[in-house]
């Protein structure tokens, strides 16, 4: 049997397992600190959707802009944010990236242009367009990445969003992560149309589903949408079918599923078909990897020491960041 065609470089491989190791072990990580009752509220995991933002970095540039749903630490590492200052943002510190006031749901990064982490399923969808609408009003060539989870389709704002993103054309690109459970309910139990990318083909919008286990195919989706933005065609609307192998969130058991369907994810994993990919092109051996890993477990750990010494915000930061009262607006 001939091996598979190799699309990409070696560099951008080691990226993509770096990156998505560095997620896989800061979400296991999280996880067990929750069990220690270290982290508190609301958390939820990333593990197994890995390739759908580690595919994306690689079709972006620094300068895009990125939004998501709570579901929100691997984008926001992926975004260049650093381990310790999101880890610091889980334990409520006031070292964390929203000054320990945001928690799981809501990371933030002006200079990394990552603009949540949000609480409310889709309310991020027209933010998203208001992002890409600011991109387009100063003339950059700019765009702005907006992901979203299966369950959040059904919000009505998301309608309202695609028809002002296409009658506008803005640079948006819209990607749902359908990970086949919206909390607790399937896909199949909540429409009728279970290929959630025709939604868009409503409105016109170049629409496509991808395989979001991938991080090549993720690459070349991403890439397209990419290019017509940039050249002022308008939004695009992605469905990268992907999975979570933990529950919705780290209070929910996930007894809705059987584990033979884990089980049978589990042999698509995105970080092991790089890994293959990687050592049957020889770039790196297998002791070149685990020294890889290694360092990234100690990445992780110096972000918990991190966190563990910082302290929590101070009574006196209570109501800063709340509410602007001169908001430097200039009317004409």
């Amino acid at each position: 049997m001939a091996k598979a065609k190799i699309e990409f470089n070696k560099e951008t491989y080691i990226e993509w397992f770096r990156l998505m190791m560095l997620i896989r072990r800061f979400e296991e990580k999280s996880a067990q600190l929750y069990g220690q009752q270290k982290i508190r509220g609301f958390c939820h995991l990333y593990i197994g959707q890995e390739a759908v933002v580690a595919g994306t970095m690689s079709a972006i540039t620094k300068d895009d802009s990125m939004i998501t749903a709570y579901r929100d630490h691997g984008q926001a590492i992926a975004c260049g944010m650093s381990p310790e200052s999101v880890m610091a943002e889980l334990y409520g510190k006031v070292t964390g990236c929203s000054k320990g006031k945001g928690g799981s749901m809501h990371m933030f990064s002006r200079e990394h242009n990552f603009f949540g982490g949000h609480g409310i399923v889709g309310g991020q969808i027209p933010l998203g367009a208001g992002i890409a609408f600011a991109e387009k009003y100063k003339g950059t060539k700019n765009v702005c990445v907006c992901y979203m989870g299966d369950g959040a389709v059904r919000q009505g704002s998301l309608h309202e969003t695609f028809n002002m993103a296409m009658l506008w054309k803005l640079p948006v690109i819209f990607v749902c992560e359908n990970n086949q459970y919206a909390m607790g309910t399937s896909v199949e139990r909540t429409t009728n149309v279970t290929d959630i990318y025709k939604i868009g083909l409503a409105y016109d919008m170049p629409s496509e589903q991808v395989n979001g286990m991938r991080c090549e195919d993720v690459h070349h989706s991403m890439e397209k949408a990419v290019e017509r933005a940039r050249k002022g065609d308008g939004p695009s609307f992605i469905e990268m079918r992907t999975y979570r192998y933990r529950g919705h969130s780290m209070s929910d058991p996930a007894k809705y599923r059987g584990k033979d369907e884990v089980e049978d994810y589990k042999t698509k994993d995105p970080i092991e078909q790089v890994r293959q990919t990687i050592l049957e092109q020889k770039w790196l051996s297998e002791a070149d990897l685990e020294k890889l890993e290694d360092g990234i477990v100690g990445q992780v750990e110096a972000a918990v020491e991190f966190a563990e010494n910082s302290d929590y915000p101070s009574t006196d930061e209570l109501y800063t960041d709340v509410y602007q009262e001169d908001y430097p607006f200039i009317m004409e």
